[in-house]
């Protein structure tokens, strides 16, 4: 997915203004006073979400969160720097999504870990499943998949990051099990999907066995 591609794009609304101006003073309240360009992660996220919440632009059929150009030329207004500013900040990470994703956003990891507890195969069950590679969306604007490096969770391999939430521990099965869900717009519950408490060891606690047992963990 070439983001920089997406800034001269048909689908570029003309104007986008924050729905939540509160919550702008709010963030911009938060740095020194002449250092209002400290905002501009914060910024970038919370149009973000707006565009989540507020659904997609023209005829889009089920809009996830992205950032419309437009909103980053807002941001660079709001911080009183050029827009090309928040461009290269927009463009530098990878959670900034540049054009139109799905409603939920697969952002599966690939890195060893998830490798060698068999990521291949819950790729291959969500292809299967629904229809599309790295990069591509349904038609029904549902479904964006990513593939993506280590996302920390090591310990719980394979995962998956769907919008905000971590899945861990997943089979190809269960993958599928998750993605009905979601066709149906209901979240299933996130974490470790094997039974396992946190990032424990899959045999239980491996010290502090008298605190875990009063915390209820084994």
């Amino acid at each position: 997915m070439k983001k920089s591609d997406a800034l001269n794009a048909d689908f570029q609304p003309e104007s986008f203004d924050f729905a939540d101006q509160g919550t702008v003073d709010e963030i911009i309240a938060r740095y020194p006073k002449g250092q209002q360009r400290s905002a501009i992660m914060p910024l970038l996220d919370l149009a973000q979400r707006q565009v989540a919440e507020t659904g997609p632009f023209g005829d889009m059929p089920t809009g996830g969160g992205w950032i419309p150009r437009a909103a980053m030329d807002k941001i660079a207004e709001i911080v009183d720097v050029p827009p090309i500013k928040v461009y290269e900040v927009a463009t530098f990470y990878s959670m900034y999504n540049l054009e139109p994703v799905g409603k939920y956003l697969l952002q599966l990891c690939t890195t060893t870990p998830c490798w060698l507890c068999n990521s291949s195969g819950v790729m291959e069950a969500i292809t299967k499943e629904i229809g599309i590679g790295h990069g591509q969306t349904t038609k029904d604007g549902y479904f964006t998949l990513m593939e993506v490096e280590c996302l920390g969770a090591c310990s719980n391999a394979p995962m998956i990051q769907i919008n905000d939430l971590y899945y861990e521990d997943l089979t190809p099965e269960k993958m599928v099990e998750i993605l009905h869900a979601l066709q149906k717009d209901v979240i299933p519950p996130h974490g470790p999907q094997n039974g396992r408490r946190g990032s424990m060891a899959l045999s239980g606690p491996t010290s502090l066995e008298e605190q875990a047992k009063k915390a209820g963990a084994m």
